[in-house]
């Protein structure tokens, strides 16, 4: 089977080097343009495009975009029977998704129809959910909306972050698009239609979202502390600064001290902090002008005031 790629970052990658290493047929990959990164602001090659030529893979393509029919010149050279997107970044215009015989397939980092989106692996975390994992499915003109073929499940751990899963289902992801591709040459995969009546939507994450809102529970605030982990972190204003918080732990004391006071740096435990409900202890931390570190490290050579309340303008 003639599969054409199309992917962007590391969980794209990991897809990828699973076809590659299984052997398939893969006759050409579709990333993005490369970017510049980094102070000196030098192009870096995207990670799939990296994999695509570790793997030896000649024919590697970046448009700027697709919908004008930029790709049919691909298509038309390559024929493709299959293609394969993970995470590539752009929605795909009819030319592509209805040229392929075997259709288009996507590899989706939830439990489809929940978590439909951009940041499904994050939101699952954020939103204490305890089983998440990972679907394949034929692709149609909507935003995840096509039919499932394949789904693999994974229990989220108690404090596991975002970028801790991410790489637990890309690794999940990869096997089972080989199961998928497998299933659909010998067409012993049939498709199930989503409920659309049971989706949720999973938005791109930004800054704004790891805000944290202190008058919660200490369990939702570890939840998004660990789905914001390792970007962009979860923060909260502190005296004249921003206090980025890379892990914590939940303490289910109660305070009746004002949502978000300091009260207390507990030797082995970290910075408490009173919560809506429970108590949190920040055991790493990046303060303002400082960088990432476990918070009695920091506490050796800084001050921290207790009184003082995060969140506070």
């Amino acid at each position: 089977m003639r599969i054409l790629f199309m992917g962007t970052p590391d969980f794209a990658a990991a897809s990828l080097k699973a076809m590659t290493d299984a052997g398939l047929d893969v006759v050409g990959v579709v990333s993005q343009p490369d970017r510049p990164k980094g102070r000196g602001h030098k192009l870096v090659p995207t990670d799939v495009k990296a994999a695509a030529l570790e793997a030896g893979i000649e024919n590697i393509y970046q448009p700027e975009k697709l919908r004008n029919g930029e790709l049919q010149p691909v298509l038309d050279k390559l024929k493709p029977e299959l293609i394969v997107v993970v995470a590539y970044g752009k929605i795909l215009p009819d030319y592509i998704i209805d040229y392929p015989k075997y259709g288009c397939i996507n590899v989706h980092a939830s439990l489809l129809p929940k978590y439909r989106g951009a940041g499904p692996i994050q939101w699952a975390i954020i939103n204490g959910e305890k089983v998440t994992g990972v679907t394949t499915m034929k692709m149609d003109s909507g935003l995840d909306t096509g039919d499932m073929l394949l789904k693999a499940e994974t229990k989220i751990g108690e404090y596991e972050t975002a970028e801790e899963l991410f790489d637990r289902l890309a690794v999940i992801g990869g096997d089972l698009l080989l199961k998928t591709i497998d299933g659909l040459e010998k067409g012993s995969i049939t498709p199930t239609p989503q409920n659309d009546k049971e989706h949720t939507y999973a938005p791109m994450i930004s800054r704004e979202t790891g805000v944290i809102d202190w008058s919660k529970s200490a369990r939702e605030i570890s939840k998004l502390i660990c789905g914001m982990n390792s970007w962009p972190l979860a923060c909260t204003k502190y005296k004249d600064g921003i206090l980025k918080i890379v892990s914590a732990r939940v303490c289910d004391e109660n305070s009746d001290k004002e949502a978000g006071e300091i009260l207390a740096l507990e030797k082995g435990k970290g910075l408490k902090i009173s919560c809506g409900e429970g108590t949190l202890y920040i055991v790493t931390a990046q303060f303002p002008n400082s960088k990432k570190m476990n918070v009695e490290d920091y506490a050796r050579g800084h001050e921290i005031e207790l009184g003082v309340v995060l969140g506070k303008e």
